[in-house]
Formats: structure tokens, C-alpha cells, sequence
């Protein structure tokens, strides 16, 4: 994490103060539930609330004990108990360190989901706004980055919105699926701890109890969740790269917002570049890259080793700080990018109605002309105009095979504009409800 690319709440999910917190929290609670079934004494319980609930832990004391034990759950509990007096020995009964250490990771998880559904959410509103905004402004569609036929640019921002809403949907699954507790002992068999305080903690910190727990939390549900945010960073990426076309001088569509006393190049004055768009990309690349050490991350020895959780300790918190800070970024150029509907409608009357040439086939089908014959007198009038020599109506009105099918009113019925346009209602009515 860097500050450039962070922003503050995500951080703090991942503060040391916020971490040993969480780690607080669930070793109280085990102490509660152990109390409720006669394991330890209900004043020592509540005496640990009461010692420690609102206590701001030393950082720099949890550090200097770790650097003697090298051990950190140990280093807390050390640093805990001098909070906590005599009643400390009834803490961490019967657990172990993946207890704290899993438990909390999920915990930090749900809540950096929490926060980054929040943030699809906003994304969703603008491209909602947009996509209705410019519904019916025409523009050309490509394939192979070449002009094919109109679609809108309302269009465009709804197939975003869709696909943002089916990213909200797997991260909601990816959010479930991750936010499971573990408190069952050494090698996950509850030997020294029973199964009820697992189902205490579970409920208090909002997770769901981890079915078979071995030591650890199956990294298969860590791996589902960094994949998930892979593919919302790939979701960006696709969205990011479409506005950096646009954006090209050849083409500009549409730009991002260039605010007053903004600079666009050190050297060229003139400059107004796709920088947030570009930086998108560049931050998608770094959360997808993730995806494939919480893979590596699932074959771990026999009950439990801790080579995932060097991985963890990094690509939890960068992961969820960057792309929140993405999501957000995103948002922000939807909501502010200019739209330019003029420089739609000039590029796509620059091919001289080629766009119209799907049209122009199926009516010559629809005469009787073959398929074969239909496409190569469509070509041959085509090729001309791209080559720049000529009107692409003009010059099927002068083909003889053509005008011999289809009367100069037929064909200039056939270049119509709206034609093209005649589902969006539809398409829209799919994408955000009738």
C-alpha cells in the first residue's frame, strides 16, 4: 500500500490497532462462550472485557515482545496480559494462533467487501446516469477496431452496467463465502476447546462457522476471493481501455474531465491526456497479479503450514486498498467524462454510409439475389468508398445489378439511422428493468 493510491477507511481495516482489536475481540469472546459452559470463571470473563475492551494496544510493545519470541499472536497475548492481570491465564484456552490469526483475516475481509460492494454501488449509480443520459446518442460501433454498424453511446455505458452488476454479485458470493470462523484447536479436531465457543465467536464477529477447519481456514476460500477481485479488475481494465480509445485524438468520442490548471505534458502545453483511465490499468494489472499466489496459496502440508501467510499479509491488504481505490477512481471519471455526441455522429458518417451495408445485403437477399451474389455486389460498390472515391449510395444507385432489385427510394430507406436504434428499448429494458 501507498498513500497515492489508498484511501483511508480501506486502510484502516488493515491498521496493526485495528488487527490486534479484532484479535482482542475474538479471544474475549472465546473467553465468554468458555465461561457460559463452566470452562473458566464468568468474573475472569467479564474482568477481561472490562481490562481491556478499551485499551489502545502499544504497537511498538507487541513489536519489541515479538522481536524476543518471534511469534506474534504470542507477542499479543504477552502485551495483553499486562493489561489484564491474573485473569490472563483463561485467555487462548484450548486455541490455537490460526484461531486469531484466520478468524481475523475473514473478519477483515467481510469488511473490506463491505466497503468495495459500496464502491460498485457508486459505480453503478453513474453509469446508470450516463446510460440514461445518452440512451439514444449514435454512435459507431466497432469490431476488430474497425467501424461496423450504430449503436448508442447509451449502450456502451449499459453493457457496463451490466457487467458491474454481475461483478457485485460475485463479490457478494465471494464475501459469504470467505467470512467463515475457526476456533477449533491445534489440528482443527476441538480437542482442547469445544465446538460451542466456535459457534459464540461466529455469531459475534458476523461470520459463519468453518465446517472442517484442520488448522486453518481452506485457502480454496481465499483463492475464490481474490480471483473474484481479479475479475473486477479486469471489469475496470475493459472499461478503462474503452475510454482511452475514445479518447484518442482520431477518435475523441468522449474524454476524461480536464480540470482548470490541470497539465497534461511537461513539454507539450497543448496535451489532455487519458491519465486516470491509463493509471486504471496499470492498477488492474497489480490486482489480478494477486490472484494467482492465493491460488498457490491452497496446497498447504498435511493440517497446516504458514506458507500462505506471507502471501496473505500482502496481498490483503494491497488487493482491497487498490481496488477500492480503482472502483472509486472509476467511478469518478464516469460521473465526470465529456461526452462528445458532434464527433459521434462525424465519425460516423466519415466512411460514407458503409455502415449501412449489412442492410443493403439482406434486402438484395430478400429479392431473390443469392447470398454469393448479394455480398459481392454490395463489395465492389463498397471498396471504392473506403478507398475514399465515392458515396456508397450513390454508387449502388448507379450499379445496374443493384438497381435492378432495389429502387433509389428503397435504398435510401435502407441507410436510415433509427433502424439500427429500434431495440435499445429493449436492450435497456433487460439491463435495468422495465
Amino acid at each position: 500500500m501507498i498513500p497515492r493510491y489508498s484511501r483511508p477507511e480501506m486502510v484502516k481495516i488493515w491498521d496493526p490497532q485495528t488487527r490486534f482489536r479484532i484479535w482482542f475481540e475474538i479471544e474475549a469472546h472465546a473467553c465468554d462462550a468458555l465461561a457460559d459452559i463452566g470452562v473458566i470463571p464468568k468474573e475472569s470473563a467479564k474482568a477481561i472485557w472490562e481490562r481491556a475492551g478499551n485499551v489502545t494496544f502499544d504497537v511498538d510493545r507487541i513489536d519489541e515482545i515479538e522481536r524476543v519470541t518471534k511469534h506474534d499472536v504470542i507477542a499479543f497475548l504477552t502485551h495483553l496480559a499486562e493489561f489484564i492481570g491474573e485473569d490472563s491465564r483463561f485467555v487462548h484456552q484450548g486455541m490455537t494462533s490460526s484461531d486469531v490469526l484466520d478468524t481475523c483475516l475473514a473478519v477483515q475481509l467481510a469488511r473490506a467487501s463491505d466497503l468495495l460492494i459500496a464502491d460498485i454501488d457508486a459505480l453503478l449509480a453513474a453509469l446508470k446516469t450516463r446510460a440514461f443520459e445518452h440512451k439514444m446518442t449514435p454512435c459507431i460501433g466497432r469490431s476488430h477496431g474497425i467501424h461496423a454498424e450504430p449503436v448508442t453511446f447509451g449502450l456502451k455505458m449499459a453493457q457496463a452496467y451490466a457487467e458491474f452488476s454481475r461483478c457485485r454479485t460475485r463479490l457478494v458470493n465471494a464475501r459469504a463465502e470467505i467470512a467463515t470462523c475457526a476456533i477449533s484447536g491445534a489440528v482443527g479436531t476441538f480437542a482442547n476447546i469445544d465446538p460451542r465457543v466456535e459457534a459464540h465467536v461466529a455469531a459475534k464477529m458476523g461470520l459463519t462457522v468453518e465446517p472442517v477447519s484442520t488448522q486453518v481456514i481452506p485457502r480454496d476460500r481465499h483463492a475464490m476471493f481474490f480471483a473474484t477481485l481479479g475479475v473486477v479488475a479486469s471489469s475496470i481494465e475493459r472499461l478503462a481501455t474503452e475510454i482511452r480509445h475514445l479518447q484518442r485524438t482520431e477518435v475523441l468520442e468522449a474524454e476524461e474531465f480536464f480540470s482548470a490548471g490541470q497539465k497534461g505534458s511537461s513539454a507539450m502545453p497543448h496535451k489532455r491526456n487519458p491519465v486516470l483511465t491509463e493509471n486504471l490499468t496499470g492498477l488492474a494489472r497489480l490486482v489480478r497479479g494477486m490472484a494467482l499466489p492465493a491460488m498457490e496459496n491452497v496446497a498447504l502440508w498435511h493440517e497446516r503450514d504458514i506458507s500462505h501467510s506471507s502471501v496473505e499479509r500482502m496481498i490483503g491488504p494491497d488487493a482491497t486498498v487498490t481496488l477500492d481505490f480503482a472502483l472509486a477512481r472509476l467511478a469518478g471519471v464516469i460521473d465526470k467524462l465529456v461526452v462528445y455526441p458532434e464527433n459521434m455522429q462525424r465519425n460516423l458518417d466519415k466512411l460514407g454510409g458503409l455502415v449501412h451495408s449489412q442492410r443493403v445485403l439482406l434486402a438484395l437477399t430478400q429479392k431473390g439475389v443469392s447470398r454469393e451474389d448479394s455480398y459481392a455486389y454490395v463489395q465492389r460498390n463498397a471498396m471504392p468508398v473506403w478507398r475514399g472515391e465515392g458515396d456508397f449510395l450513390t454508387l449502388l444507385q448507379a450499379d445496374a445489378d443493384v438497381s435492378a432489385k432495389l429502387s433509389d427510394a428503397e435504398l435510401e430507406e435502407l441507410f436510415d439511422l433509427g433502424y439500427h436504434l429500434k431495440q435499445v428499448d429493449t436492450i435497456f429494458a433487460r439491463v435495468f428493468g422495465a
